[in-house]
């Protein structure tokens, strides 16, 4: 092999990296709700001098992993990226508002979509299912909850959410297209993939991101 068909063998396999890892990033690339200027009067009201947990979490100090610290649940010793900036508060406020109401369904996934933006999962995890204990049968909650299983390699945990989702509403193409991310190319079950991809691709047809998933569904295929 000379070296130009070298270089360009070399090039394929870096682009066709970075082409899954994007696909795979799109799961977590999301946006959540705001806190309601209602929630922010409560929190004002409930928590505006709460108590420091045990673990630190509001400290400032020394280099923290977002996917590993956990900012809203005592004696884990982590903060957000920044220690003491907008988010790791904000995070701090809704943490001590949720200890006081466990039961206030909007508090709570207003804390676990935090969470998920920090990409605390085994937090998120906790909180996704509490809501769904006080509200079942949310698919978008659902989906989210699937997807930190999926961040935390809990394939069969992150497919059963999925299902659950797709079954409460059966257009709702969110669940449908990470449940083919986790076949496909999380576990190169192609098969069972195929199926549902055609499904999601009916219900979506213009959809750029279906489009690009079912390009990189064909590649690792062929990889594989």
């Amino acid at each position: 092999m000379n070296k130009d068909n070298l270089l360009y063998t070399v090039i394929g396999i870096l682009v066709g990296f970075i082409a899954g890892y994007l696909i795979k990033d799109m799961m977590v690339t999301r946006q959540p709700p705001r806190l309601t200027p209602e929630l922010r009067a409560q929190i004002a009201m409930e928590g505006e001098n709460p108590a420091q947990p045990a673990g630190g979490e509001a400290a400032a100090e020394g280099p923290t992993d977002a996917r590993t610290a956990d900012t809203s649940n005592p004696g884990m010793g982590g903060a957000a990226p920044g220690g003491s900036g907008p988010m790791n508060a904000e995070v701090q406020q809704l943490r001590a508002y949720v200890e006081q109401h466990p039961d206030d369904a909007d508090a709570v996934l207003q804390l676990a979509n935090l969470n998920f933006q920090i990409r605390n999962w085994p937090r998120a995890q906790e909180l996704y299912s509490h809501y769904l204990k006080l509200r079942p049968d949310n698919p978008d909650v659902l989906t989210d909850l699937g997807v930190t299983y999926q961040q935390t390699q809990e394939f069969d945990k992150a497919l059963e959410c999925f299902r659950q989702a797709h079954k409460v509403a059966p257009q709702h193409w969110k669940s449908s297209f990470n449940e083919v991310v986790v076949l496909a190319l999380d576990l190169h079950r192609f098969d069972e993939a195929d199926p549902i991809l055609k499904e999601l691709q009916r219900m979506q047809p213009g959809n750029p991101d279906v489009a690009r998933l079912a390009e990189e569904v064909t590649r690792q295929r062929g990889a594989a």
